[in-house]
């Protein structure tokens, strides 16, 4: 599709600088940019290169002066801020990219599934009985759905995603291919023989508004009420969510992490890669956790922390300092030793006479 710079600034609340009916169908960085794409300014690293880009519209911000003349085939849209600008055209061009409707076949919609407006079924999905998709929402090929799930306005779910019974999924959400929602807990209990009993997990998943969720990422469903990933949150690819679990709104949780059942985790957290977090914990609001780091306790709000087990990073920097000076405290104990041992032998040879 082409867009004129006119409409483009008109999406942005911006203002063309040249040509408003120019055309363009495709988005570039700066550098590598061709005519008929869009780009745009906002580090001042790049500012050289607006001077010999062949976009044909470039975004820059509105007080950006010109240091020398541009390229005469170079439209500008001046706006508040160019990086934020961008973001929305590129949310608005995936936007586009998954712009499908209709059911695909073969596919699977139970009778007693409730479908709204402009749904999207991609082909091989299998939609169970009392789902309850909201309008707009797409759910691309060879993901499953089962009995009594619900999916919230506009949500997207992505090729081979699958949603166990009862799971909620709220609006404006997007979930990664290969996710697993709703997936039995990790519950059992020990016998005396040795061997264990597996507890039954008769809970549920609630994801809230605008939750995102990586691929090949798991969430679990509660042994008894819900699991909880709250408005806003950001799951990456490869990481775990126990039962009973709970996440505050907009924390992100980064690649790889886990965390154990039944801890509750703030809001406006940032939980780095690899990190591992027990069962049963309070992690505050606006938390920072070191990626690798281990979890064994409560945290406060505000913290920073790093380690295995993970403590204050200031005290953790500070620690790191002394560990890479280890090898030469040791040989300068070493030799005090020696010194030492020296110092006695001549002593007790002094004493002795």
């Amino acid at each position: 599709m082409q867009f004129t710079a006119e409409q483009i600034a008109d999406l942005l609340e911006g203002e063309v600088d040249g040509d408003p009916q120019v055309l363009v169908s495709d988005l570039a960085k700066i550098e590598e940019a061709r005519s008929g794409t869009l780009t745009f300014l906002a580090n001042p690293r790049y500012t050289d290169h607006i001077y010999t880009t062949k976009a044909t519209i470039a975004i820059v911000n509105r007080d950006f002066a010109p240091g020398r003349a541009l390229p005469k085939t170079l439209t500008l849209i001046r706006v508040a801020d160019a990086r934020m600008a961008f973001t929305i055209l590129l949310e608005r061009n995936n936007e586009l990219q998954y712009e499908k409707k209709g059911y695909e076949q073969p596919s699977f919609v139970s009778p007693k599934a409730r479908i709204g407006k402009n749904v999207y079924i991609g082909a091989f999905c299998y939609i169970s009985d009392d789902v309850e998709l909201a309008d707009g929402v797409k759910i691309f090929p060879n993901s499953y759905l089962g009995d009594r799930c619900k999916v919230g306005t506009n949500t997207r779910i992505h090729a081979g995603v699958k949603l166990y019974h009862n799971t909620v999924i709220g609006a404006d959400c997007v979930i990664h291919s290969g996710a697993v929602i709703g997936a039995d807990g990790f519950g059992f209990v020990p016998r005396a023989d040795g061997t264990y009993e597996k507890m039954p997990q008769v809970g549920n998943v609630i994801l809230e508004d605008h939750v995102e969720i990586g691929a090949n990422t798991t969430v679990d469903r509660a042994t008894i009420g819900q699991t909880i990933i709250r408005s806003g949150t950001k799951l990456d690819n490869l990481v775990q969510v126990g039962h009973n679990a709970e996440i505050g709104s907009h924390t992100v949780v980064v690649s790889q992490a886990g965390i154990a059942g039944s801890t509750k985790i703030g809001s406006h957290t940032q939980i780095g890669g690899q990190v591992g977090i027990s069962g049963h914990l309070v992690i505050g609001d606006r938390v920072r956790i070191a990626a690798q780091s281990g979890i064994a306790s409560s945290i406060g709000d505000g913290e920073t922390v790093q380690g295995s087990p993970a403590f204050k990073k200031i005290q953790h920097d500070r620690s790191s300092v002394v560990f890479r000076k280890l090898p030469a405290m040791l040989q300068r104990i070493d030799q005090l030793e020696r010194e030492l041992a020296e110092l006695r032998t001549a002593y007790e040879a002094g004493f002795r006479k």
